[in-house]
């Protein structure tokens, strides 16, 4: 097996710029989501696979269902290659979908510009990198020409930034993949095998507009969300209390991302609407959070006389729980992680939310492994300047083609 894993590495570093070469392509087509218009880099990335020969099954989801979700356009995306009977199907899935760019870049967005060993992109970290990144692992261990068992799919999906739902989740409902494992993108240097759920609401505070003149007249629906919003921040304070038992995970936590309301300078505001989320460490119950934040804000609102409060939940995200089958993937990262790196790659949990925890939910014993670097703050992921450390993808794609051979090697 020595000699395999050297090949592998060898082709690896043959087809390294062809590699960066096929990342670039798919940071230069925007995905930007919202608006989530993802259907034409499905369309390219099938384009790319079958320039290696993979066919790519094309998932569009309805068009109805897309745009009830608030959406475009999803097109997911499935490369099977099966070879002998007898050992398990790994599945690598990768999310094309990213947050719009931003300001402050001194790198395009769309560009895929190198510089200091840096290819400079939307989601060239997170997460078309591990698009690169599995795809070229697939191609090596095909081309090593080793007798193999089982088979591996590429799942490539557009819907992480809105929940996951509609890319993996879909996948799923609709009966297209069950695989024995799961692998999912991620970072070197830590193999994560479970992390956060969220959720997400929007809370509408009604009063009574009126004319500023006469501000008695009306119910001031901004003071009753000022009230709202210092009983949620005064649950941080209580949620600092809380520790989770998951190495890389602290505490839950609140934030309130968007507030809109009001009509002019001069009139009361009427209605305010706030959107907010709440990150829950595995431990806890998205049942019991979810009540606890109802009640939380039925209490400040009661009193503000004259004051309504509408709550409607966006996204609920469950956390990921560690299955005990993931130990045969878990333990090939970490062996191959550890030879091609030089370090011990440990297993974590992170303070993110991910799709991964769909596989989870279905059965499919799951880990995060990928391209990029030890922290998401050092890839600036959801910032200007995204960028991934090229050295890094090519050694993680050494990592996993060397995990996929060692789980479905024949021998």
């Amino acid at each position: 097996m020595d000699t395999h894993y050297t090949q592998l590495d060898a082709w690896i570093d043959a087809h390294f710029d062809e590699q960066v070469r096929f990342l670039q392509a798919l940071v230069q087509v925007p995905t930007d989501t919202p608006p989530g218009n993802n259907a034409p880099h499905a369309e390219r990335t099938a384009e790319l696979l079958q320039a290696f020969g993979y066919q790519a099954e094309k998932h569009a989801v309805p068009e109805a269902e897309v745009r009830d979700y608030g959406l475009q356009s999803i097109t997911n995306l499935i490369v099977r290659r099966r070879f002998a009977e007898g050992g398990p199907v790994i599945a690598l899935n990768a999310h094309g979908d990213v947050v719009p760019p931003g300001e402050g870049w001194t790198h395009g967005p769309y560009s895929g510009d190198i510089a200091d060993g840096k290819l400079y992109g939307r989601a060239s970290a997170v997460s078309k990198s591990d698009f690169a990144t599995y795809t070229f692992a697939l191609r090596a261990l095909e081309a090593l020409g080793a007798p193999l068992k089982g088979g591996v799919e590429l799942h490539f999906t557009y819907d992480e930034e809105f929940g996951g739902e509609l890319g993996p989740g879909w996948l799923l409902k609709q009966g297209l993949t069950k695989p024995d494992f799961l692998l999912a993108a991620g970072f070197s240097y830590q193999v994560v095998t479970a992390h956060n759920g969220c959720l997400q609401m929007e809370v509408t505070v009604h009063g009574r507009m009126a004319h500023a003149a006469i501000p008695d007249t009306g119910v001031d629906a901004l003071q009753g969300a000022v009230a709202i919003l210092n009983a949620l921040y005064a649950q941080n304070a209580e949620y600092k209390k809380v520790s989770s038992r998951v190495a890389g995970i602290k505490h839950p936590y609140l934030n309130v991302g968007r507030i809109e309301g009001g009509t002019n300078t001069n009139v009361v505001p009427g209605k305010v609407t706030m959107k907010l989320d709440r990150r829950m460490i595995p431990e806890e119950d998205p049942v019991a959070v979810e009540a606890n934040i109802r009640e939380v804000i039925a209490k400040a609102a009661a009193g503000c006389p004259g004051i309504t409060v509408e709550i409607k939940k966006l996204l609920l995200a469950r956390s990921l729980q560690p299955l005990p089958g993931n130990k045969p993937l878990v333990d090939a990262l970490q062996k191959h992680g550890r030879e091609v790196f030089g370090e011990e790659i440990p297993t974590s949990g992170t303070p993110l939310y991910t799709d991964v925890r769909l596989y989870g939910e279905a059965g499919i014993p799951a880990a995060i492994y990928g391209a990029g670097p030890r922290t998401v703050l050092e890839s600036n992921a959801k910032r200007a300047d995204e960028h991934l450390v090229l050295e890094d993808l090519r050694r993680a794609t050494k990592v996993v083609a060397r995990s996929l051979l060692e789980l479905l090697h024949a021998g």
